[in-house]
């Protein structure tokens, strides 16, 4: 979805020399023209103005695929006009989502037996999966309540406050209290005892995160179901837990295949993975896997036969593309575990790389942990003169696209930049940008400091409020001047984003 506006100081008419051989007219920018056009000039037309965009391999704010294999591309090309949802016109693609729904629980240690087949279900990407595990979550806790005679109205789900997005979008449109478990400055993740603490006999679920937005870190979901199990024999609640391994679903069974965080724990009941990310498909697919049939409401499952056959479906949304789901099997059976395997090998060394260079500039903090999604988080070590906001702008003119951020509360005031390492970013890119980044900070030092500049502004505007009103100068600490910088910071770079979401 792009939330977008007309600026009003715009050229309201669009420009291009080389289609201006067929178009005589300025094309109107935000109505559709009176007049058709030749096809090479309505190519010619969008693909100058994409020129514009930033390079995808190069960005690397984002985990979602950039790069896969030509033979994969041709089978997305061949498929990209049939509508996944007309299971009975296009049966064998139907079948390839449930050989994948099939290999990823397994991959995933779900207690499937020999003869039985696995639940779960597509998506296009792990919000409207989380989204589809949320409401699974809430219609079971409904029916427990109202079987006990007890209200119903008011349910909640604990989290950390490091979670993506998706799950505030799922506690507000559902009606769901999103209760977040604050961070602290050098912990980022979800502390397992101050969620259990906070679990309640409204709490639908307590969702981990298995690769962290933030930092890449894994929290800890052996230790959530232990103290968890632990409350849910004092209290009789029997509350489960969700695990949001949309980055790390497809790496930690790879290189950490001894690390307990999936079905193997009795109180996971539902995982969500995106296939777009690690599982290394373009974007437009994720996935979400149940226990059992028993964890998944029949009520929330619906049956439609205008298209053919009797077909169950339980999606937020109805036509999607094939092209995903067929591009993730292929790469199921092309790399196999061995390959995936070895590709997430080689990103881990690759933020080892970039990581190790880093450190050796001496200017930076590392945030993120070895054990993880393959990213690389960082900080200032001093930023009383110049910030990560700065250094991520300076980098745009090589053409890198990386993230600064402010962690969520109550961390807000450590502010960091993100490298996510994905399978296309190689060693040489990882020492070129390191070669960069130290030639952004050398020429930063020379620049007058945009700190001390906006601190004095801070410091002024605030002398001159309080001689207005008669009272005496509080002096800010370095520690209340750099919070409110960092904000200003975050601010700015709030107002220059395009409204895309």
């Amino acid at each position: 979805m792009v939330i977008s506006t007309a600026a009003t100081d715009s050229d309201e008419n669009l420009y291009s020399t080389f289609a201006s051989r067929y178009v005589r007219t300025a094309l109107p920018r935000f109505k559709m023209p009176e007049n058709s056009m030749p096809k090479d000039a309505a190519y010619q037309v969008i693909n100058d103005e994409l020129m514009l965009d930033g390079n995808p391999r190069l960005n690397l704010a984002s985990f979602v695929t950039t790069w896969m294999e030509p033979e994969c591309n041709d089978l997305i090309m061949a498929s990209i006009n049939k509508n996944y949802v007309d299971m009975d016109e296009y049966p064998v693609t139907t079948e390839l989502q449930n050989r994948c729904v099939n290999i990823i629980a397994h991959l995933f240690n779900a207690p499937v037996g020999e003869k039985e087949t696995a639940v779960g279900v597509g998506t296009v990407g792990s919000s409207e999966a989380i989204m589809l595990a949320g409401l699974a979550f809430k219609r079971k806790w409904q029916n427990k309540r109202k079987a006990e005679g007890k209200p119903y109205d008011k349910p909640n789900i604990v989290t950390g406050a490091n979670v993506q997005v998706c799950w505030e979008k799922f506690a507000r449109y559902f009606e769901v209290e999103l209760k977040e478990v604050k961070l602290t400055e050098g912990y980022y993740v979800m502390d397992p005892v101050k969620a259990v603490e906070m679990v309640d006999e409204n709490t639908i679920c307590v969702a981990a995160i298995l690769g962290s937005t933030l930092t890449g870190e894994f929290e800890d979901v052996k230790l959530l179901n232990d103290l968890l199990s632990k409350k849910n024999k004092e209290t009789g609640w029997n509350t489960p837990i969700h695990v949001d391994a949309a980055s790390g679903g497809f790496i930690a069974p790879f290189i950490w295949p001894d690390l307990e965080w999936d079905f193997r724990l009795p109180l996971v009941k539902s995982i969500n993975v995106s296939g777009h990310k690690y599982g290394l498909v373009y974007a437009g697919v994720g996935w979400v896997v149940w226990r059992t049939k028993e964890d998944l409401p029949d009520e929330l499952i619906f049956h439609i036969n205008y298209l053919g056959s009797d077909q169950p479906t339980f999606t937020l949304n109805f036509s999607k593309g094939s092209g995903q789901i067929i591009a993730q099997y292929y790469q199921f059976i092309r790399l196999g575990f061995e390959g995936y395997k070895r590709i997430m090998e080689n990103c881990l060394e690759n933020a080892r790389v970039l990581r190790e260079g880093l450190e050796k500039t001496g200017r930076f903090d590392i945030v993120s942990k070895d054990k993880g999604v393959p990213l690389v988080a960082f900080s200032l070590k001093d930023s009383s003169k110049h910030t990560v906001f700065e250094i991520a702008e300076s980098l745009r003119r090589f053409g890198w696209i990386i993230p600064a951020y402010t962690m969520p509360a109550n961390a807000q005031h450590i502010a960091v930049l993100r490298v996510v390492v994905r399978e296309d970013f190689n060693r040489s890119l990882a020492e070129r940008l390191v070669s960069h980044i130290d030639q952004v900070m050398k020429e930063t030092d020379s620049l007058p400091s945009r700190v001390a500049v906006q601190a004095s502004r801070i410091v002024t505007v605030d002398e001159t409020q309080d001689n207005m009103d008669g009272k005496k100068t509080v002096k800010k600490s370095s520690r209340e001047i750099q919070e409110e910088v960092t904000l200003y910071w975050r601010r700015l770079a709030s107002e220059k984003r395009t409204g895309a979401c």
